[in-house]
């Protein structure tokens, strides 16, 4: 449902799951999702995994910049807040 809103659509979706099964992953990249992750089960492994998230897709790429203003795909409008 998000890649089909045009104010969400541009947002990196990352299945964070506890699911290693191939249906999964390959109903998630059907959807759209821009990564598959499947969480650690140790604690320090967790946390490890979520900074390498947050560093990748808060320091590494580059994201399109966000619209002052989009239309919904239901035709409804919104203001995209920073």
């Amino acid at each position: 449902m998000i890649k089909t809103d045009a104010l969400l659509k541009a947002i990196p979706v990352v299945v964070f799951t506890t699911s290693s099964t191939p249906a999964d992953i390959t109903a998630s990249y059907r959807a759209h999702a821009n990564a598959y992750v499947t969480k650690p089960i140790g604690l320090d492994d967790f946390d490890r995994v979520v900074a390498a998230i947050r560093n990748f897709y808060g320091h590494t790429v580059t994201l399109p910049r966000r619209a002052p203003y989009a239309t919904r795909h239901d035709g409804s409008a919104g203001e995209l807040s920073n």
